[in-house]
């Protein structure tokens, strides 16, 4: 068995501040794309820049992009985010579209470690010394003796008419008034 966990950061899963209620902020505040211009590794990267790279720009301005020529050193994307995380990814080799999905799961991302050990698999900004709820806790302490299937507890419970009931009484007692007050103007008619 592998300890490895132990020195993996530990935290619990949430979004970043809250991110999503309101409105959506995208958590990639910095990118810098380094490159060399003459090596053959560096290829993808330099037609992404020639290509992709003013489309990007236009579509995420709250983005800000650097370019960076580095001379005989692999392509790499290194990412910074709100949070002041930063990652990178090395480009050797890559294409176009490789490097263009890359950039898309940085802007995506949250800028926390992909790798958290979980502590707990929920949590909550206000904790309650009750405990989390749960479709048990208000249930009456005679359930917990009761044998299932119970033929009692399977009933439905109908406590109050549906609003269906209610408008057939209401149109029924309508009816009857009018069909009351019909068959008193018919005899007086007659006479």
């Amino acid at each position: 068995m592998s300890n490895s966990h132990l020195f993996l950061k530990s935290g619990f899963p949430r979004a970043p501040l809250q991110n999503g209620i309101g409105r959506y902020v995208c958590q990639l505040q910095r990118i810098t794309l380094k490159y060399c211009k003459t090596s053959g590794s560096s290829k993808g990267m330099r037609e992404f820049l020639e290509h992709e790279l003013v489309d990007f720009s236009r579509t995420n301005p709250g983005v800000v992009v650097y370019v960076k020529p580095r001379r005989h050193r692999t392509a790499v994307v290194s990412a910074e985010f709100l949070n002041g995380e930063k990652t990178w990814i090395n480009c050797r080799n890559n294409t176009r579209d490789e490097i263009s999905k890359w950039i898309q799961v940085l802007k995506q991302s949250n800028g926390q470690s992909e790798e958290m050990r979980l502590r707990k698999h929920w949590h909550t900004d206000v904790p309650s010394v009750q405990g989390a709820w749960t479709p048990f806790t208000h249930r009456h302490p005679s359930a917990n003796v009761t044998e299932f299937p119970s033929k009692q507890l399977s009933k439905l419970k109908e406590d109050e008419p549906s609003a269906t009931e209610k408008l057939l009484e209401l149109y029924m007692a309508q009816r009857n008034k009018t069909a009351a007050s019909g068959s008193e103007a018919r005899p007086e008619e007659a006479k």
